[in-house]
């Protein structure tokens, strides 16, 4: 309740009771006339003062059994338990991260170092606390967010997952916090790994700034995802983010994590970045608690952005020219494809679970540049051999026409190096998507690539497993 409402009551309560005492012997049975506006006005405050005091912390309290008990029954067949932090009221935890000694110190040097008051600072912080800190639903993340990825995965792609995917997971022990680590290839790893990781755990994503917009803001946090802000580099917002990425591992929230930071422009994996995971290391070091990295790899057969990402990569920049003109025009090509029986799905999409690599092994002080390293190689390791990505590689490796007995020979040797996927590309699909992107050109001994796609096809080549390299 407002301090402004509970003003007003003490008010009515210290004039108003007492007058109507003193009139009750003369006006009990006065007829009063009032103007219509002011009796609706009336009502309306009885009805909110009704509802704040009896109805809504009974609705609050009967919604919140209902979800309790249906967490209950859905922690029996996860893997990992969603944990009781995650499903905590956003106020509270808003609350719980603004009131801590260290941001409490930080809003001061905050205030003294911008010479603003300390109830501005606080005001700031707080605003980075509620753009921080999500509201998952697990209606919403389980009732729609999963079916929506599952539905949105296989209408796409032809979506292949690792041999050892659930294994991995399950074998973790229990009560250590699992974080998976992915490489960044395309908005869909979202989907995907969502879509895969369903019978594990609710994931909490760290999204960028490109999912603040509203109404898609509301729909992502619901998810429990947290939005972190790439190019912010201000004391007082990483100290909320980094005390909010500390209270979650330390409650064992399933978390999600792409450390490169953002796309990739040219396909190879990124240097990564250290902001997260040194955030995750510093909980460890308070808490105790065993961290377990699930490094997963990621692959394409066709990544949606990717002229976006070459053209940004060949700019120098990353900055995503991306017109909604562009955008729309091709979701209703698609649509109209899919209406008229036409639509081919986008090739495969490749997922690999690698197993976990734990924080204790790293010792006591953990350095968090050994850690990303490490984790970069274990994704690399992991990475999936796609169909498009050999093509890519062989065709821009030979420089001239290669026949198409030979490129499928040389993916079933390259397969046996990676045989990570359960289920094996097929060259003929491959060669039928490639050709009609117009990536490669047939020709009278078989099949070379288009000089004018180089870039792409480079872009394709670079995602090729270590192993498959080395065979090329």
């Amino acid at each position: 309740m407002s301090r402004r409402l509970v003003c007003v009551q003490r008010i009515i309560a210290v004039w108003f009771v007492p007058v109507a005492a003193a009139c009750h012997s003369w006006a009990m049975w006065q007829t009063v006339e009032l103007p219509l506006w002011l009796f609706v006005l009336i009502v309306l405050f009885a009805a909110v003062t009704f509802a704040s005091h009896f109805l809504f912390p009974s609705v609050r309290w009967f919604f919140r059994r209902r979800l309790e008990r249906a967490v209950s029954r859905l922690n029996e067949r996860l893997s990992v338990p969603i944990e009781p932090f995650k499903l905590a009221r956003r106020n509270d935890m808003i609350q719980r991260i603004l009131y801590d000694p260290e941001v409490t110190q930080a809003i001061v040097d905050y205030a003294r170092d911008e010479r603003v008051r300390e109830d501005v600072a606080f005001e700031k912080a707080r605003r980075y606390a509620r753009e921080i800190v999500p509201s998952f639903s697990a209606f919403a993340y389980f009732g729609l967010g999963i079916r929506l990825a599952r539905w949105l995965a296989t209408q796409l792609y032809e979506v292949r997952t690792g041999v050892d995917n659930m294994e991995r997971i399950k074998s973790i022990p229990e009560g250590s916090t699992v974080i998976f680590v992915m490489n960044h290839r395309s908005n869909m790893d979202y989907v995907l790994v969502t879509y895969l990781a369903a019978r594990a755990s609710a994931l909490s994503y760290a999204v960028g700034e490109w999912a603040r917009v509203w109404p898609l803001s509301r729909l992502i946090k619901s998810m429990g995802a947290y939005f972190i802000r790439r190019k912010s580099r201000g004391a007082l917002y990483r100290k909320v983010l980094a005390k909010y990425v500390e209270l979650a591992t330390m409650g064992g929230v399933t978390q999600a994590i792409f450390p490169e930071g953002g796309l990739s422009l040219d396909g190879n994996l990124a240097r990564p970045k250290l902001g997260l995971l040194a955030y995750v290391v510093d909980a460890y070091q308070r808490c105790g608690r065993d961290v377990a990295f699930v490094p997963v790899a990621i692959a394409y057969d066709r990544v949606l952005e990717d002229r976006v990402l070459v053209t940004a990569h060949r700019a120098g920049n990353r900055r995503f020219r991306a017109r909604m003109s562009v955008v729309a025009g091709f979701i209703l090509r698609k649509l109209w494809l899919r209406i008229t029986g036409r639509f081919l799905r986008f090739g495969g999409a490749g997922v690999v679970f690698g197993a976990p690599a734990y924080l204790s092994s790293f010792g006591k002080n953990p350095d968090p540049e050994a850690l990303a390293d490490h984790l970069m190689q274990r994704i690399s390791a992991e990475m999936p051999l796609m169909g498009v990505t050999y093509v890519s590689r062989t065709l821009l490796d030979a420089g001239n026409a290669v026949s198409e007995d030979e490129l499928k020979q040389g993916l079933a040797a390259a397969i046996e190096t990676t045989p990570q996927l359960i289920e094996e590309p097929d060259i003929a699909r491959v060669m039928s998507h490639m050709e009609q992107r117009g990536l490669i050109q047939r020709q009278e001994n078989g099949w070379a690539a288009n000089p004018a796609e180089n870039d792409l096809l480079q872009f394709y080549a670079n995602a090729a497993p270590r192993a498959a390299r080395a065979k090329s």
